[in-house]
């Protein structure tokens, strides 16, 4: 994902900071993990899928882009 892109997309449902993880991008405010198709976002909160308490604790000490 280009640095650049990532710099300015935020998560629609909170409007906070998006991290990638492998093919998804992390929204930690809202547990929300928004799919990357083809290298495009998919930013649409129906297509996002949860994230697990685990994974949301796994990226707490992890710096946010």
């Amino acid at each position: 994902m280009d640095k650049r892109l990532l710099d300015i997309l935020v998560c629609p449902a909170t409007k906070g900071k998006l991290i990638v993880k492998g093919d998804e991008l992390w929204s930690r405010s809202a547990g929300l993990a928004y799919p990357i198709q083809d290298g495009i976002p998919q930013m649409v909160e129906s297509e996002a899928r949860s994230l697990s308490n685990d994974e949301i604790a796994s990226i707490k000490d992890e710096q946010l882009v």
